[in-house]
């Protein structure tokens, strides 16, 4: 919502800008016309005096009053950038420190999060310079090979050449099968296209034999729209099957390799910095509004085991189950599982114990008239 007020805001100030900038260039062509007439009447005329010209020349620009013109404009431009800047504070609280808490956390993790990304998105010069001062040598070298293989696959399909990308999808291929991935076909469909529009019919089909024969059994429909396009191979352009021709198959191979590649060396698809970055930027409003209603407890928020408000993100950053009991409005920890009730509810362990009396006697779920035997509550492990 807030992201809105601010796109509404800057939409206004650049409404008002251009129609500043298109009064401001409409007073100067006028200006420059003036100026002009009256020049052209002095190149024609001899017989008039000069100052007489400049004098009706001043006597126009006084009648055109420019400055008069763009106040108005320039004044509601100045209003709406005003209006802009009250938003954007209000909205983007330039003080974060206010959510800061004292956590301890594992500097060697850290170092390697960072290095992490830095060789994922191909900076290994700089990786290595910061695995240097951090000193995070352990498992560098092969996080940094890891990283550079991907990035030559990549680089090189950038490129339009698929080489080095089949020959790691074929070396592992067992995995790949494993993980129920189509990578390999998608790779010789791509290279069997790209021949195919280098004009070579005969070099596509004994292409086609050798290689995309093998998966004829089991994507039968896929081998079968490839072989209709070497009928349209002089004029690939009228396929019926135009999606195999996009240019756009090579970006989604290229993430489908990069996402199984991931997978096989034991590593997420996104980098855990950006994660972690991206999910600080949702949460971060909901602290910041809550520490400024915190104002005189500072030293409870830094004792505080959990965060004390719920944080909603977004899907792709939920990687486990979470169960919040319906009672407390708690999430379930370690020490306060969830625990499910003979009738079939579940509730956190504090709640049964508080409503059992410490387990000293049975209650009624709040959900259903079932009296409940605390001792036969199970735990559920998410």
């Amino acid at each position: 919502m807030e992201l809105n007020n601010i796109k509404d805001a800057f939409d206004r100030v650049a409404k008002k800008q251009k129609l500043s900038c298109s009064k401001t260039q409409e007073v100067i062509e006028k200006l420059i016309q003036e100026i002009g007439k009256e020049l052209e009447t002095i190149k024609t005329s001899s017989q008039l005096d000069d100052r007489h010209v400049l004098t009706e020349l001043k006597k126009n620009l006084q009648e055109l009053a420019p400055l008069s013109q763009l106040e108005g404009t320039q004044k509601e431009l100045n209003i709406a950038l005003s209006k802009y800047v009250k938003v954007l504070e209000k909205s983007l609280n330039p003080d974060i420190s206010k959510a800061y808490r004292n956590v301890e956390f594992d500097s060697e993790t850290v170092d390697h999060i960072i290095a992490n990304h830095f060789y994922r998105q191909g900076f290994f010069d700089v990786g290595d310079c910061f695995i240097s001062e951090s000193k995070e040598s352990e498992n560098a070298a092969a996080m940094k090979s890891t990283f550079q293989e991907l990035y030559e696959i990549l680089e090189a399909m950038r490129s339009r050449s698929l080489e080095p990308a089949l020959k790691w999808a074929a070396a592992n291929s067992d995995k790949l099968k494993e993980n129920g991935s189509d990578l390999q076909l998608k790779l010789h469909s791509l290279q069997f296209v790209e021949i195919l529009r280098g004009g070579s019919r005969d070099e596509a089909l004994k292409y086609a034999r050798a290689f995309l024969a093998p998966f004829a059994s089991n994507r039968v429909s896929v081998i079968q729209k490839l072989m209709v396009c070497l009928i349209w191979a002089r004029k690939l352009d009228s396929c019926p099957y135009p999606q195999l021709l996009s240019p756009s198959n090579w970006f989604i191979v290229a993430e489908e390799l990069t996402r199984q590649f991931c997978n096989l060396v034991g590593q997420s698809y996104d980098s855990p910095l950006s994660v972690t970055i991206g999910a600080g930027v949702q949460a971060l409003p909901p602290l910041l509004k809550f520490m400024s209603v915190m104002a005189g407890k500072r030293q409870e928020w830094q004792s505080m085991k959990q965060l004390p408000v719920p944080v909603e993100l977004d899907k792709e950053f939920q990687f486990h189950s979470i169960f919040v009991c319906p009672v407390s409005k708690e999430q379930s920890t370690e020490d306060n599982p969830p625990m499910m009730m003979s009738c079939g509810h579940v509730l956190c362990r504090r709640s049964i114990n508080k409503m059992s009396k410490n387990n000293s006697r049975p209650f009624k779920c709040p959900y259903c008239p079932s009296e409940i035997e605390p001792q036969l509550c199970m735990q559920l492990y998410l």
